[in-house]
């Protein structure tokens, strides 16, 4: 059976508040204040702020997010990501110069009962996870 590759696309010049569901894929350029619900991804793009609470199939950010995110399948902070909110994701991927901020649930069934579980570890955190600076590094 083939996969949907439709995508939705919030543009750059576009503000929006509201609830959105997709489903599929969702690539937020612009500035979205509400709830976003999808069965694919939610792509938040450089330059993009979402304040929203996301839940979807996988979540990645590269703009702004302040929000709760449940992601059922992975979350990935890119490296000039900056989200404040609480998260929960069966994996997190968080690339170097991403600043988060909030609690984090991540493992086992984190994502289909949105708490921790045995296999889940929860904690509170502030991550910031700056460039590494070459000429810093000592041999």
């Amino acid at each position: 059976m083939a996969e949907n590759r439709e995508i939705t696309v919030i543009g750059a010049d576009t503000h929006i508040k509201g609830e959105m569901s997709f489903g599929s894929t969702a690539r937020v350029l612009g500035t979205f204040e509400g709830t976003i619900t999808a069965k694919g991804e939610v792509q938040v793009a450089e330059g993009a702020t979402c304040r929203a609470a996301i839940e979807a199939k996988t979540v990645s950010v590269d703009g702004e997010v302040e929000g709760n995110v449940t992601a059922h399948e992975k979350l990935v902070l890119n490296a000039k990501a900056r989200m404040k909110g609480d998260l929960v994701a069966p994996t997190l991927v968080v690339a170097e110069g991403a600043e988060f901020t909030g609690h984090v649930t991540v493992g086992g069934d984190a994502s289909r009962n949105g708490r921790a579980s045995r296999e889940s570890s929860t904690t509170e955190a502030k991550v910031v996870v700056p460039p590494q600076d070459k000429a810093a590094v000592k041999k």
